[in-house]
């Protein structure tokens, strides 16, 4: 069921209010959960240019908000048929909400011991295929990677404890046993 009134600055001061209540991450993430969900299947927010994405990148990404401080962010991120990225970490905890279409997520694990900079191993620990009004909810040190397995332009609403760009965030190379940073272009 779509929910026209569930704005923008609706949903921001809710999210604001649960991240100021101070608890440990996990309860962050379970009480904010319904309201990403909420907010994904809402109809308010969305605009065309959501579904715009940078063909190099293979995705694109839209800051629908961001604290001052760079806490709480929430981004629309599309993404291309056939298009993905590889294995990451975000930083910080993150909360996805399926809007439009399936995206496949794999999840791994890292098997080394983290001592050698910019070396990783990793083993793939499961996926899952989620759609509109799914909600992923990843804790600290999650690392995924997805794919967009379709023929047309998928959409998801992205939460985040801290926007990804200000946090130590690594991408990698399971092939190549590589860890680099990880910046996002932003749309």
């Amino acid at each position: 069921m779509k929910d026209d009134a569930y704005s923008l600055n609706r949903f921001i001061t809710d999210l604001r209010h649960t991240a100021c209540e101070g608890r440990d991450e996990h309860w962050v993430i379970a009480t904010m959960r319904p309201l990403v969900q909420r907010f994904a299947l809402s109809c308010s927010w969305l605009e065309p240019r959501h579904y715009q994405a940078d063909s190099a990148q293979g995705f694109g990404v839209h800051v629908l908000h961001e604290e001052p401080d760079h806490t709480l962010a929430v981004f629309a991120v599309s993404w291309l048929p056939g298009r993905g990225i590889p294995p990451h970490d975000h930083g910080t905890w993150a909360i996805v909400g399926g809007v439009d279409g399936p995206e496949k997520n794999v999840f791994w694990e890292r098997t080394d011991d983290r001592t050698r900079p910019g070396y990783a191993e990793l083993r793939q620990s499961g996926e899952r295929v989620f759609r509109p009004g799914d909600v992923l909810a990843m804790p600290s040190g999650t690392i995924h990677s997805v794919c967009n397995e379709s023929d047309h332009v998928t959409l998801s609403l992205h939460v985040y404890g801290k926007h990804v760009n200000f946090t130590d965030r690594s991408q990698f190379d399971p092939d190549r046993r590589r860890e680099t940073p990880f910046i996002l272009k932003l749309a």
